[in-house]
């Protein structure tokens, strides 16, 4: 198999153009927020606020993604969260201009494309296994993180050059015109069937709303629990999120008080974990063949917890480039292999559900967020990263070894 095969397939090429954008805006924003607020606030709590407000979001909204994924149609349901986060942008981007901006609007800009993010990932995942189907959908879900690591490079490194040369009205105008390339992208998606059928949709409008919505979401738990392979994907992914991820809004404040740069060496200090996470991703791609996907996922997870680790140690800005960048190396096999395993072990009435757990999970990370906030301003931003990795690290290394399913074959179920 072609490391680019599913870009034969015009539809597929489209919804990678929409959720590249997607994912360019989402770090330029987060840069451009975290920075923004700790220069106005020197408060690292604040600035852990932003993946607070950003990611709350899933915890109350991932689940109800992942069921109306799998009764509607998902091109319908990313229009809508597209046009959603588009009207944010873009009324930040007139509070900015007008000068306007308050503190407590960047923490609703950042909320309103969270919730866009919660309702449609599920469906955007689902979506790639509809177009793709279960013999492709391992190189299509390789080349969608190949996006979304690319855009973790280009975005915050976009970012940084740009609030140095322009500020933040800058960098806002130039993410609202990439938030409506894609949303114009996943218009031209052509799908007379994604996956829900008629009958679906017919059930849900006829019974009560949250009664269906609540057997559902219990249906997709028993489902999930009686799976070993699934429950692993959903363990490790609490874990990694609480403990991991919300290091991301403070490498702004490492920045600041560790490595003395300024906002464009911030941003391609952040890049260096996107391109990390890009060479992975494309690796992965170009494998023709795999069977043992949960090893990538685990391993990938100890390496980029073991990348946070010393990146907390170091205060040299070159050697923490190199530690983001094993960071990113890591993530990949963790991001790529975390949709891939549930969507090729759940079976198909269940895979939008079962990627709504999947993104319930991930709602760890503004817990873990305001954490992170907190023991930032007890022990220093430095120590705190340190602590989070060495509890990741032992969380899923546990996880790993009592759940051996995650280890093992991978079968598809559908």
């Amino acid at each position: 198999m072609s490391t680019f095969s599913a870009f034969t397939n015009q539809n597929f090429r489209f919804c990678w153009a929409s959720n590249i954008s997607l994912y360019i805006s989402r770090w330029m924003q987060m840069t451009t927020l975290s920075w923004f607020v700790f220069d106005q606030t020197e408060s690292a709590f604040m600035v852990s606020l932003i993946g607070f407000f950003g990611l709350a979001p899933l915890m109350f909204f991932g689940l109800f993604g992942g069921v109306i994924a799998d009764f509607f149609n998902k091109k319908i349901l990313i229009i809508i969260s597209q046009i959603i986060t588009f009207s944010g942008a873009l009324v930040m981007t007139f509070l900015l201009l007008f000068d306007l901006l308050q503190l407590w609007h960047v923490y609703v800009a950042i909320f309103i494309p969270g919730v866009s993010w919660a309702l449609d990932m599920p469906s955007r995942r689902a979506l790639v296994m509809d177009i793709l189907g279960s013999d492709r959908i391992t190189n299509g879900i390789s080349l969608d993180a190949v996006g979304m690591h690319t855009s973790k490079m280009i975005g915050p490194a976009t970012a940084g050059a740009l609030i140095a040369f322009t500020g933040v009205i800058g960098t806002y105008i130039f993410m609202t015109v990439i938030i409506f390339i894609g949303t114009v992208s996943i218009f031209k998606v052509d799908m007379n069937h994604d996956g829900f059928d008629q009958k679906n949709k017919n059930n849900f409008s006829v019974l009560s709303g949250i009664k269906f919505f609540f057997i559902e979401l219990g249906d997709a738990f028993k489902y999930a629990l009686n799976n070993q392979t699934i429950l692993a994907v959903l363990v490790i992914t609490f874990f990694m999120n609480l403990l991991l991820f919300p290091y991301m809004q403070m490498v702004s404040v490492i920045s600041r008080e560790v490595l003395s740069v300024g906002p464009l060496l911030m941003g391609i200090l952040m890049a260096s974990d996107g391109f990390g996470a890009l060479i992975g991703s494309t690796a992965l791609a170009s494998k023709s063949k795999m069977e043992f996907h949960g090893r990538y996922y685990l391993y990938g997870s100890i390496l980029s917890l073991s990348g946070l680790l010393l990146f907390g140690i170091s205060d040299i800005y070159f050697i923490s480039m190199i530690l983001l960048f094993a960071l990113g190396l890591g993530t990949s096999g963790f991001g790529t292999m975390q949709s891939v395993i549930v969507l090729l072990v759940s079976k198909k009435e269940f895979r939008g559900r079962c990627m709504g757990l999947v993104t319930l999970c991930i709602g760890a990370a503004p817990i873990g967020s305001i954490i992170l906030g907190l023991s930032s301003e007890m022990f220093s931003t430095s120590n705190a990263l340190v602590i989070n990795s060495v509890f990741g690290l032992i969380l899923v290394i546990i996880s790993g070894y009592k759940m051996t399913a995650i280890r093992s074959k991978i079968v598809s179920d559908s």
